[in-house]
């Protein structure tokens, strides 16, 4: 038997044994205590949900959007931002939920929809999710969007052109509020744009705000940034289009647009000094719109909106066609 044959090298030296002579060495003990709670589905290793999780995402980021190499995918947070979101169909690659949170009726409202589009829902720790908003107050959720995709100025001026109907753009110069932006989109998609240009420095690239604010307009109408907005609305004007800019201070009243009604390219200025010199000096025509003496000026936003309208207006008188019924509000 093995320890007590007389056979040379058949004894164990004494001191050579680790551990303990008897016991388990407290395997047993350890092993009693358990591991916690099961992790879930989605990032338990190997399990299935896990891997299409991991799938996604990876398919996700593998999708490169135009012209926008560089730009990172951006984190939405709050319950609220986070379910508006996912209501105006935002695209989105991740839903993430800090384990061990109250849910309330925005959090299950945000995984229902989460799960109706096939969006990954992942459950992390709060110390991740804290690490992964660089500390900002997020309520324990937070949607992952990915870079916009845009579209180029070439195919953007000839959806235009080629449209039957007047081609109508919508350009902005320097405005730098997504909200703003979000605004402009959503007015320009409402009165028959066929699309928006914006150029790539000192403005607001198109954020998860700015989508919120379009409610999916953003997800209709193609946007083209570009490198140099003058040279955008030269290649405008070469392919027939009128460059109108809102200007407080244009010669021509918005009621006196004659130019209303042909191809026309709408320049908005941003919130503070309106046009740059350059562009301003590009456009066609400057316009103002009328209003009473001691009025504030207009954001961007409500301006574009205000010219998008009467622009649209005088293309149904021209079309001989009545007014279209009031949309309703939201």
């Amino acid at each position: 038997m093995a320890g007590n044959s007389q056979r040379r090298g058949a004894r164990r030296a004494a001191g050579t044994k680790k551990g303990a002579a008897v016991g388990s060495g407290g395997q047993r003990r350890r092993g009693l205590e358990g591991r916690g709670p099961t992790p879930p589905a989605e990032v338990r290793k190997g399990h299935p949900a896990q891997r299409r999780a991991a799938a996604a995402a990876k398919a996700a980021a593998a999708r490169k959007p135009a012209r926008t190499r560089g730009e990172a995918p951006e984190l939405l947070v709050g319950r609220n931002p986070v379910v508006e979101a996912l209501r105006a169909q935002i695209p989105t690659t991740a839903l993430y939920v800090a384990r061990g949170i109250e849910p309330d009726e925005r959090v299950a409202e945000a995984v229902r929809r989460a799960a109706d589009r096939g969006v990954p829902v992942l459950e992390v720790g709060r110390p991740e999710l804290d690490r992964m908003t660089g500390g900002v107050l997020h309520q324990g959720i937070g949607l992952q969007v990915p870079p916009y995709s845009y579209a180029h100025l070439d195919d953007l001026l000839a959806r235009a052109v080629e449209s039957p109907d007047p081609a109508l753009l919508v350009a902005l110069d320097g405005v730098t509020d997504p909200r703003n932006l979000g605004a402009v989109v959503r007015s320009a998609s409402a009165f028959g744009a066929h699309g928006v240009v914006m150029p790539e420095r000192r403005s607001t690239p198109m954020t998860a705000t700015a989508w919120r604010t379009s409610a999916g307009a953003a997800a209709r109408l193609p946007i083209a940034r570009v490198t140099n907005l003058v040279r955008a609305l030269k290649a405008a004007q070469q392919a027939g289009l009128v460059v109108v800019g809102l200007d407080a201070d244009g010669d021509v009243p918005l009621d006196d647009l004659e130019a209303a009604v042909d191809p026309l390219l709408l320049v908005v200025g941003s919130e503070g000094r309106g046009l740059s010199r350059l562009v301003g000096e590009t456009c066609d025509l400057r316009v103002s719109i009328p209003m009473t003496a001691d009025a504030e000026s207009l954001n961007a936003g409500i301006a574009a909106a205000v010219a998008l309208a009467d622009i649209a207006r005088r293309r149904r008188v021209i079309r001989g066609s009545g007014p279209r019924a009031p949309a309703a509000a939201t």
